[in-house]
């Protein structure tokens, strides 16, 4: 399985503190992320993620453009609902990507963990 890791600036000690507190089941994945979100989720855990551009430089369109071909079972984006993003259209065509290919995407902590529950029991289903 293929996850996706990204976060608005002031919303990615939010998503590393996730990650931390549930990085065994995020060892399970493959992992990919923008980059300065994927740099500090690897400086604070064990985990190894490929790393695209960062949001602003193209990276929301490079995780975008792995959805159309079945490449990513959920992203987990963070994102700061308060402060104008000069990327914003690059943004709402990666959610509007996840809504056409049916890939679940979680937004917040809440909607993150009900997304990982529904992974490793996909995960689990998988292995029986």
């Amino acid at each position: 399985m293929k996850v996706a890791l990204i976060a608005h600036d002031k919303k990615k000690d939010s998503l590393i503190t996730f990650v931390k507190i549930n990085e065994t089941s995020f060892s399970g994945f493959e992992l990919c992320s923008t980059g300065t979100t994927g740099q500090r989720i690897m400086a604070e855990t064990s985990l190894k993620i490929h790393r695209y551009h960062s949001g602003p430089l193209g990276g929301d369109q490079q995780i975008g453009a792995l959805l159309p071909n079945g490449h990513l079972d959920a992203i987990f984006f963070f994102r700061d609902p308060l402060t104008s993003q000069p990327h914003e259209p690059d943004v709402n065509a990666l959610l509007r990507l996840c809504d056409v290919y049916d890939v679940p995407v979680a937004t917040n902590p809440g909607t993150a963990m009900a997304v990982l529950n529904y992974l490793n029991e996909k995960r689990s289903e998988d292995y029986e």
